[in-house]
């Protein structure tokens, strides 16, 4: 009897060591998929929105033309303003707390977006759910500062897989559920399953965290010039930028890209969405392989190595005869987009100051953001300048200037750390 209690005693003892050494892996599994669903959120209105404003009574050509540029912007716009603000009281209360709040935030807007009868309506939800936003800030500050430094890089790689991938599907599964349900529907469904990742974060994501009472009550110019002056990390944003830039800039055209090579294909929708979905499905099988890489080689070496990639696999784009190859090569650039971002916040936490490590990724947030929107607008004016194909060789530009900025910032930076550090631990 006594044999059989011991081995009961020794089999908890081993559940709980299990328990309490893979916990950052069920946070990351958990995180991945609330992740997934954010961004899923925000871009699966892409392929629908203008038939859903002339369903809420829109009939001119222009206006829906007008209302659809304001109402996809708006949601960019209050995220890039509002990042700071949750990134810093992220540090301050931790990163958890802040993920429950973006959660249930953007589970009551996007709810409620199934009940506008306005255009204005629609507008105003969205731009009160960019303000919801810091999710994805708040998840990867919690997982770089709660995971093993020797398997961040990893850790990173899977987690921006899954923001990537929600990017990249959520306009295919919204085309889908559009067909399905309606539009409004859309949004009730997206608003439940926010709802539901929020609750499953609630009681299930773990966070190692101490509440601090901080006597600087620090402004957010002081936190900026702070972040910005621990080297590379300003380099870091103006790369994150720059890639954001290329890599997204192009998405709004995929569709229009598609109806030049298949003209005569009625499913000219799904065929855009499945464009799409290919760059998030090479980026989540690559991601996380390439996040190993930069843990074991560095992740400045795979940022590199993937931008190069990138570049190689943009060029063709502006020459592709048969949708197949569109298909092909998005693939094949998704795979190098899993090695950008991941290794860029992998530096980011090797990098930023102590305790102030949510405030700098909603700082990368709000460049990334920038990137985004400046990227849009100015393949916009190369497509309707030079061509469609134009903007795949305008975004291969991009890439090859933010390898030779990288060259030039960057990596020296990168050395001079390293050089001082075996100097005092020599």
């Amino acid at each position: 009897m006594l044999r059989f209690l011991d081995s009961c005693s020794g089999l908890t003892r081993r559940r709980e060591w299990i328990f309490t050494v893979e916990k950052w892996k069920r946070n990351l599994f958990i995180l991945y998929v609330g992740q997934f669903l954010a961004m899923a959120s925000t871009s699966c209105i892409t392929p629908f929105l203008p038939l859903y404003l002339q369903e809420l009574g829109l009939t001119d050509p222009g206006e829906v033309r007008l209302w659809t540029g304001l109402i996809f912007g708006s949601n960019l716009l209050t995220a890039f303003l509002f990042s700071p603000l949750w990134g810093k009281l992220a540090d301050r209360y931790g990163r958890k707390l802040m993920l429950v709040r973006s959660g249930l935030g953007m589970a009551v807007t996007i709810t409620l977006m199934s009940f506008a009868t306005s255009p204005v309506q629609l507008l105003l939800l969205r731009l009160l759910n960019g303000m919801m936003a810091g999710f994805g800030p708040a998840a990867i500050a919690l997982i770089a500062t709660n995971t093993p430094k020797e398997r961040s890089g990893y850790a990173l790689g899977i987690l921006h897989s899954g923001a990537v991938a929600g990017t990249m599907c959520g306009p295919l599964l919204g085309g889908l559920m559009a067909d399905w349900f309606g539009f409004s529907a859309v949004f009730l469904y997206t608003g439940l399953s926010i709802l539901l990742a929020s609750m499953i974060v609630i009681f299930l994501v773990k966070e190692k965290f101490e509440i601090k009472e901080r006597k600087d009550k620090s402004a957010f110019m002081q936190d900026m010039k702070t972040i910005v002056s621990r080297k590379p990390i300003a380099p870091l944003f103006v790369t994150a930028s720059i890639i954001r830039s290329a890599m997204v800039g192009t998405l709004p055209f995929i569709p229009l890209y598609v109806q030049e090579l298949a003209p005569s294909q009625d499913n000219l929708v799904l065929l855009a969405g499945i464009t799409a979905a290919a760059m998030g499905v090479g980026n989540m099988i690559a991601a996380p392989q390439l996040g190993k890489l930069g843990d074991k080689f560095g992740s400045h070496y795979v940022l590199l190595g993937a931008v190069s990639g990138a570049v190689l696999c943009s060029i063709p784009q502006a020459f592709v005869q048969e949708l197949w190859q569109l298909i092909v090569l998005r693939l094949l650039t998704g795979a190098c987009l899993g090695g950008m971002m991941p290794s860029i916040n992998a530096l980011i936490r090797h990098y930023a100051p102590e305790g102030m490590e949510s405030r700098t990724y909603s700082y990368v947030n709000c460049a990334v953001f920038f990137g985004g929107m400046v990227g849009s607008t100015a393949m916009g004016v190369v497509s309707s300048q030079f061509g469609l194909p134009m903007i795949f060789i305008g975004s291969a530009v991009l890439l090859l200037l933010n390898n030779v900025w990288m060259k030039v910032t960057i990596f020296p930076e990168i050395k001079r750390s390293r050089d001082t550090a075996e100097i005092m631990n020599g």
